[in-house]
């Protein structure tokens, strides 16, 4: 049997990203799951671009704040104690707008833990 007990803010965020990732799937050596917090200020995305991927499943639940979740048909504004799902082939850019007056702490949840991400042009 396994098990972590982990204090979040202790674990090292996640270097060259746009905002504060924590990665608790990287520090309880989770091979199915990809399971970050983020804090994200007003004017940083979650992700690196906007992107969709092949297989895996995201969960975003907001624990504070409004995350802002765009899509090509419209952009979702998700609250606190909200939860959004993306499927696979949905192209998405989870952010914080520039126009917000405080953080967004989400923790996103991916399954399976693949790297099948791609770039999305939404031109």
């Amino acid at each position: 049997m396994g098990y972590h007990h982990l204090a979040v803010d202790d674990i090292e965020p996640t270097p060259d990203r746009p905002s504060i990732q924590r990665s608790i799937s990287d520090a309880a050596d989770l091979e199915n799951a990809a399971v970050n917090l983020y804090k994200v200020a007003p004017g940083e995305n979650i992700p690196l671009a906007y992107h969709y991927h092949d297989n895996q499943e995201e969960l975003f639940y907001v624990l504070s704040g409004t995350l802002a979740v765009e899509t090509p048909e419209k952009t979702y504004e998700v609250d606190e104690d909200e939860a959004f799902v993306v499927e696979p082939d949905s192209p998405q850019r989870a952010h914080n707008p520039e126009s917000a007056t405080e953080p967004v702490r989400t923790l996103v949840v991916g399954a399976p833990a693949v790297d099948d991400v791609h770039p999305y042009d939404p031109e």
